[in-house]
């Protein structure tokens, strides 16, 4: 189904039996994203007009041509250059899976992070735009189109990740952001103060909030906010009504829900929620 602001069209799909891929197609779009982050692996491209996009601060101009690729839990925004309108393709794939299509490559136990948030391949960008008609075409046999999306994701991963690349993050370091981001992530419908949080991590809050912060380059609380759209945006794929999604995601209220979704997603629930009913 589609949504329509004036000419612009905001199209979602998610192939049956295959929940964890989505594809989203924008066209004529002059919308902009505030800075946020998804839980899944982002494959983004551009076939008309060109972006400008920052991954924790690293920033690219894309156009035809070439892929934006974003880690899971990578502070990002992408928005049109010179406030012109662009068409482009997000797939949003789930970490889980890809980490078993690497373990296939190198048999390692969680997912591996690309090292470049730019690919410059125009035959991979070719058959990015070929799987994205696969999704958006009515006829499209899942049997054809999860070998192929399973084949075009391990060409990226090969020439995008670096296997024998060690971790130089301090092991106790990264073991507590991991804990934060776990503590944030659970049970979002409760309230969660960032003094609640220091107290069951027995640290000061100025000093979480500024390590939390320098990892991430995201306050505790907009991660638990970009957690709470997540399990948003799962809801109202199973058809919940937008009202009762506020309340289970720790919303005060519909319009609470409808601002911050707008604001990270350029939709509107209602918009989002129309492509899966």
């Amino acid at each position: 189904m589609k949504t329509r602001a004036a000419d612009n069209q905001e199209n979602f799909f998610i192939p049956a039996g295959m929940p964890f891929a989505e594809l989203r197609r924008s066209t004529n779009s002059g919308r902009h994203f505030k800075p946020h982050l998804h839980h899944r692996f982002s494959i983004g491209a551009v076939d008309a007009g060109e972006v400008i996009y920052d991954v924790a601060g690293t920033k690219a101009v894309l156009g035809p041509g070439s892929l934006a690729l974003i880690n899971p839990g990578t502070l990002h925004f992408c928005n049109p250059r010179e406030k012109k309108k662009r068409n482009y393709l997000i797939l949003y794939l789930d970490s889980a899976w890809c980490g078993r299509v690497q373990a296939k490559l190198w048999r390692q136990q969680e997912f591996l992070p690309v090292d470049t948030v730019l690919l410059a391949h125009e035959h991979l960008y070719r058959e990015f735009l070929a799987l994205a008609a696969m999704f958006t075409g009515e006829n499209t046999e899942k049997c054809a189109l999860a070998p192929a999306l399973a084949e075009f994701i391990q060409a990226v991963f090969l020439r995008c990740c670096n296997p024998e690349h060690p971790d130089t993050s301090p092991p106790d370091r990264q073991l507590h952001i991991e804990e934060i981001k776990t503590l944030l992530a659970d049970n979002i419908a409760a309230p969660l103060s960032l003094e609640q949080l220091a107290r069951q991590l027995s640290v000061n809050p100025y000093t979480l909030l500024r390590r939390f912060k320098t990892a991430t380059g995201i306050t505790p609380h907009a991660f638990r906010l970009n957690c709470r759209i997540s399990k948003a945006r799962k809801l109202l794929r199973r058809g919940m009504e937008p009202a009762q999604v506020a309340l289970e995601c720790g919303f005060f209220d519909q319009s609470h829900l409808h601002r911050h979704f707008k604001a990270m997603t350029t939709v509107t629930p209602g918009e989002y929620q129309q492509n899966f009913l």
